[in-house]
């Protein structure tokens, strides 16, 4: 009885390392402790999303004469779901082109690109006050701000960002987050910079200086992707289902000819 005694207090420790290890490999932000948590803070300045070509913006110009900045409102009929008939018309919307500019009424060819949204409107403002008796109010907004997610998640799919601001974990938690087959060390954001160049960052998700990197926040049509780890890699040759059945039926005979061997002595 002590030699069984023995052999089940050595299963129960070895699948309490593996299950420690294997929580290792899944948790975000390792060694980040209450304690030590002072040591990561530090004071970085807000992130502001900054216009890319092939961005679509709304452009609008107000003041208290609504007359006088009407030809800056260019407008675009909409057509009412399921009828031939117009509805309300809708803002036109600017798409930036590859040389980072937009076509804007009465000031034609107007550079916006590696602008943030409060930039290019201070500009627009400095433009429009030549044609204004007094300064008018210019609101910039992104139309197609979207970010994708895809491989070892639960929900894989192309999001639309409201507020123009996620961070690497906000879109992961919009994909479900990362099955346990993922690898949190080796997490690849798809880039492509004003000029047209794409690029491949790699992040670590296990180190708490992540937060602090400059590729924390995400860009408008940035790629994030999950890679497998070796684990699910090996499960795919052979189907995941076969693996655990096979797995399971191996340690089974195993401990099952263990216990007959030390029964019999």
């Amino acid at each position: 009885m002590n030699k069984l005694f023995y052999l089940i207090s050595s299963i129960i420790i070895i699948l309490g390392v593996i299950s420690c290890n294997s929580a290792k490999n899944v948790a975000y932000i390792q060694g980040a402790g209450e304690n030590d948590m002072a040591g990561y803070v530090q004071t970085s300045p807000m992130y502001d999303a900054r216009i890319l070509p092939k961005d679509l913006l709304t452009i609008t110009v107000s003041a208290t004469d609504p007359e006088a900045v009407k030809p800056f409102n260019l407008t675009v009929p909409s057509l009412t779901t399921g009828s031939s008939t117009y509805s309300q018309p809708a803002l036109q919307k600017y798409l930036v082109d590859n040389n980072g500019q937009i076509n804007f009424p009465v000031l034609g060819m107007v550079t916006l690109s590696g602008l943030t949204k409060r930039e290019a409107e201070t500009k627009i403002t400095g433009l429009l006050q030549k044609y204004l008796k007094e300064p008018p109010v210019v609101t910039v907004s992104f139309v197609n701000y979207k970010i994708s997610v895809l491989g070892e998640v639960a929900r894989p799919n192309t999001f639309t960002i409201v507020n123009e601001k996620v961070n690497i974990f906000e879109a992961l938690a919009m994909a479900g987050d990362m099955t346990i087959y993922g690898k949190r060390d080796n997490v690849k954001v798809i880039r492509e910079d004003a000029d047209g160049n794409q690029s491949v960052i790699v992040l670590n998700l296990n180190d708490p200086s992540i937060i602090h990197s400059p590729y924390y926040f995400l860009q408008q049509n940035d790629v994030v992707y999950v890679e497998p780890n070796k684990t699910k890699a090996k499960s795919s040759e052979i189907g995941s289902a076969t693996s655990l059945w096979i797995s399971g039926t191996s340690i089974l005979i195993s401990l099952a000819g263990l216990l007959v061997n030390i029964l019999r002595k």
